[in-house]
């Protein structure tokens, strides 16, 4: 075999190798700026360990962002200030990835996701992940308000009447398809969602609580069948209904019973 067939024979193989491989999974983690990141990075690692593949989106401000070299610009409630010509607008963004990853939301983009308003690259992405049916994971401990507004009023928390809207707005949020996890097990979360060897064995789930709300049942429950309480245990309307659109079986448990 001379030097020519050979390179012909590596060259099929490696083709034959490339065609093959599963192609990897490939998220998108939304940051507050360029720093968001560094409470994360042990995950990131994780992530790189299973050959899950990442892009960092960093905020510049509400309407525009960076994604390595690119400047992504909000389309805003009309048209595209093309601020850079090469880069995509924030509702082109999902088709590219597997899941759409948010460490920390805040009141302002709660509430324009949950009333269908554009105008921050946040709402776009999400509203684009919806539409398209791509999962979208939120860090549930979010405090609602900005880091920048955190740094800016040296104040760690919201109001209480604001904290009540904002989390108005997460149970909306859930809703509407959202999943919401603790920042420290995003990278768990995203397994799940990715990889069916990484569900959860079990598709049951107890609730042993006096009253079951949708916050909780939208983060617990994930891809479980079945939903076992106990007798006398309250179900908000909303969970009744949120139980009825996914399919979810309710068992109620006798006192005394197994």
């Amino acid at each position: 075999m001379d030097k020519q067939q050979l390179a012909n024979l590596v060259e099929q193989i490696t083709r034959k190798l490339l065609e093959n491989e599963t192609p990897k999974k490939k998220v998108l983690f939304i940051f507050c700026d360029s720093s968001a990141h560094e409470p994360f990075v042990d995950q990131l690692i994780l992530l790189k360990s299973r050959q899950i593949d990442y892009d960092l989106l960093f905020l510049d401000g509400e309407t525009s962002a960076w994604l390595g070299i690119q400047q992504i610009q909000s389309t805003g409630a009309e048209q595209l200030i093309a601020a850079d010509e090469y880069a995509k607008a924030p509702i082109e963004l999902p088709k590219e990835y597997d899941a759409i990853i948010v460490p920390e939301i805040d009141l302002d983009n709660a509430a324009r996701v949950c009333h269908g308003l554009k105008g921050s690259v946040k709402a776009e992405i999400i509203f684009s992940g919806l539409v398209l049916n791509i999962p979208i994971v939120i860090g549930e401990d979010s405090p609602g308000i900005k880091r920048a507004e955190r740094r800016t009023l040296q104040r760690l928390q919201l109001p209480l009447p604001y904290q009540r809207k904002f989390e108005k707005y997460k149970l909306e949020l859930a809703e509407m398809g959202i999943q919401f996890s603790k920042a420290s097990e995003l990278y768990e979360t995203i397994l799940q969602l990715l990889f069916e060897e990484f569900k959860e064995d079990s598709a049951s789930i107890f609730f042993q609580e006096k009253v079951l709300t949708l916050k909780w049942l939208s983060t617990h429950i994930r891809n479980k069948k079945t939903l076992f309480v106990k007798e006398g245990t309250t179900l908000t309307p909303l969970v009744k209904d949120y139980l009825k659109e996914k399919g979810i079986k309710l068992v109620i448990q006798k006192e005394g019973s197994g």
